[in-house]
């Protein structure tokens, strides 16, 4: 059962972090008059994108930290105040401006950094830490399915949640953003 438990605990920070509900409305800007085969392609080209960099830093990560002298509770420290920052910053000002479309749509800005950027490569990182390669491995695979599943079904969500509902979501995450930041910042500290 315990082993279950990290599976769940691993999933909660990196959905969190991702928060798909919250991109959807930038998504669904950019996406503005492009047709569906477009717009599957980018969605494909985004995840692809998004798991390619995250993978390549569950791989790298360690070692990039060993040769700067970094330690993973300086880096939950560090992490944990770019995550509130992060949190801080949409809860207050949140609005996100529309991005120029542009042939690599896919892969900046949707794969990053609005699927996987620095929230969630922090989270990744303390997540392997806390839980280890296989349950963080497992939560971003599973994390990213339900990306896809997102913003291949993105017209029916948005008109089912509408703008606000979105945005009210998208405040809630960043809420359990700054929480979990907190948190992180805490461990840090305990472990120092």
């Amino acid at each position: 059962m315990e082993h279950v438990y990290n599976y769940l605990l691993a999933f909660i920070p990196i959905f969190v972090a991702i928060d798909v509900i919250g991109v959807l409305p930038i998504f669904m800007s950019l996406m503005d008059g492009i047709k569906n085969p477009l717009k599957t392609k980018i969605i494909n080209q985004s995840i692809i994108t998004a798991l390619s960099v995250s993978v390549s830093f569950i791989a790298i990560g360690k070692f990039v930290f060993s040769v700067l002298g970094v330690e993973i509770y300086d880096f939950k420290m560090a992490g944990g105040l770019l995550l509130l920052v992060f949190a801080i910053n949409d809860l207050l000002f949140g609005e996100k401006e529309k991005r120029v479309m542009t042939s690599t749509i896919g892969v900046v800005p949707l794969g990053i950094p609005l699927v996987v950027g620095p929230a969630v490569l922090t989270s990744i990182i303390i997540t392997i830490d806390t839980y280890g390669y296989i349950p963080t491995m497992v939560s971003l695979l599973a994390n990213l399915f339900i990306v896809w599943i997102v913003l291949l079904k993105s017209d029916f969500i948005y008109r089912l949640m509408r703008e606000g509902g979105s945005k009210a979501f998208a405040k809630v995450a960043s809420l359990l953003l700054a929480a979990i930041a907190v948190m992180m910042i805490r461990r840090g500290v305990k472990k120092k």
